[in-house]
């Protein structure tokens, strides 16, 4: 057991009980612990499994190559329409927890088998996102910028293209793009300072 763990389950003012219960499963299962991320995290080799986490209204088991699981039972979600490879088991209560331990045994044994195969996710290409319209205005009016865009990692270029896309408004998706440019011309990523 991880010191960090222990110390961050003792401060978890929801869903402590619940967390608790997932970590006993996944020790179980002869994983490594750790914190990552600010939640528990466990590998196998080195390489991430499985992360459990708390939100406002459930918290959840995320498997970090969920989209590979065959997924028997149906129980995989993804946290957003986003996200390509990781996928959840939500929960909300302790008893859910309990009648489903064999169960999510098995999806951990499975996701340990599948990290340990080397198997990787097929992420969609950066060219395969939507350009919002004002972002290719931009880049038509703006050949530095779109060049600066092109010059960043598909990492990067994808993230703006999520963030630029998720604004419902026109206004706000111009906004976002202004906001970013300096970011963009100076190689930097939406999260990065």
């Amino acid at each position: 057991m991880n010191a960090k763990v222990e110390a961050f389950l003792s401060k978890a003012d929801k869903w402590q009980q619940e967390l608790e219960r997932l970590r006993a499963i996944v020790l179980d299962c002869r994983l490594d612990e750790g914190l990552k991320w600010g939640k528990p995290c466990y590998s196998v080799e080195d390489r991430n499994v499985v992360l459990i986490h708390g939100f406002k209204d459930y918290c959840a088991l995320l498997f970090m190559k969920g989209a590979l699981l065959k997924d028997a039972e149906g129980l995989l979600v993804a946290q957003t329409e986003n996200v390509q490879s990781a996928r959840q088991i939500r929960f909300t209560s302790v008893a859910e927890i309990e009648a489903m331990a064999p169960t999510l045994k098995r999806y951990i044994d499975e996701a340990i088998e599948v990290e340990r195969s080397g198997r990787k996710v097929a992420f969609k290409q950066t060219d395969e996102f939507d350009v919002p319209e004002e972002l290719q205005e931009r880049f038509d009016r703006d050949p530095a910028f779109k060049s600066a865009f092109e010059a960043l990692t598909p990492g990067r270029q994808r993230g703006y293209l999520l963030y630029f896309s998720t604004a419902k408004q026109s206004k706000t998706r111009e906004m976002r793009i202004e906001r970013s440019r300096q970011k963009i011309i100076e190689g930097k990523g939406p999260s990065d300072r």
